[in-house]
């Protein structure tokens, strides 16, 4: 920065020197010392003002490179958390407000189940991640970034889920479920119903290749999570029969003719969305089953 300086400085000289001898020969042509001294004075101002600008110019240059004081952990900490609040304000809502209002006709008495037992499950805790299809379902985000479904909502989507299902008879429908989470009951659901479903793996194939010794047509695939049972819903799909997916809010409901929303990774979730299931399509079927108490669908028991 001094060298930088010194040059600058140099050369203002310089140019001074040369000021001076134009003022000589002007003194030689025109004669009056007078005006000889006016101009040497207008030349001494401006090469004073161009020393100062230079200075002040390079002084910010080399300033600009310098880096910032490192920031100390509680200035990040409440960076982070301002952070975290507006993320809980990116959620764009008009259709969820329009979504609540319609839902909000109906008491909550109406429920399936009482309000406590869907937060006792965790059913309304999403993902950090919310597709665009999830997007009207979601009331909040947490400060920690999950996305929190609204619980009114997913008691409707259920009710629906369970009147679309009924549509349909056992022999036509297929559960598929590779997530471990939802294997116990699962299991228990196919029982009560006598809905097929499959766990751990899905055989490829089983409802498009005609060839397969067992090859079977159906009319509706329960999905659990498309991306688990991708193979399911695309084989679903190519033989253009109906889908009836749960989603979580990092699912895509492309495919489903009807959607059920909530915590599709939780063991108490999905027992308690494969209980309601169990329950609604039992008692639309008027199928006798002996259904276990919701404790048994959530593990309490």
């Amino acid at each position: 920065m001094t060298k930088i300086i010194e040059k600058i400085k140099e050369g203002v000289k310089e140019l001074g020197r040369a000021a001076e001898e134009i003022a000589e020969e002007v003194e030689k042509t025109i004669g009056s010392e007078e005006i000889v001294e006016d101009l040497a004075e207008e030349v001494e101002k401006i090469t004073d003002s161009k020393e100062e600008t230079i200075e002040k110019a390079a002084e910010e240059e080399s300033l600009k490179t310098e880096k910032a004081p490192e920031k100390s952990i509680e200035e990040k900490k409440k960076e982070i958390l301002k952070k975290a609040r507006k993320l809980s304000e990116k959620i764009d809502a008009p259709k969820t407000e329009d979504l609540k209002e319609q839902v909000k006709i109906k008491k909550r008495t109406d429920m399936l189940i009482p309000l406590e037992e869907y937060v006792k499950s965790g059913i309304y805790l999403g993902t950090r991640v919310v597709t665009p299809s999830m997007k009207p379902f979601v009331y909040r985000r947490r400060a920690d970034g999950l996305a929190i479904f609204n619980t009114d909502l997913i008691d409707e989507k259920i009710k629906e889920g369970i009147e679309y299902l009924s549509k349909f008879n056992a022999e036509d429908i297929i559960l598929v479920c590779k997530r471990q989470a939802g294997e116990r009951t699962a299991e228990m659901f196919s029982k009560l119903t006598g809905i097929r479903v499959f766990t751990k793996k899905y055989p490829a194939g089983i409802l498009t290749n005609t060839n397969l010794p067992d090859f079977f047509e159906n009319e509706l695939t329960i999905i659990t999570d498309h991306w688990l049972d991708k193979n399911a819903l695309n084989d679903t799909l190519k033989v253009h029969k109906k889908v009836l997916m749960i989603c979580d809010t990092n699912n895509f409901a492309k495919g489903a003719h009807q959607v059920i929303i909530g915590n599709n990774k939780s063991p108490k979730s999905l027992g308690v969305i494969f209980y309601l299931l169990a329950s609604g399509f039992c008692k639309a079927k008027k199928i006798k089953a002996d259904i276990p108490d919701l404790e048994w669908w959530t593990g309490e028991k």
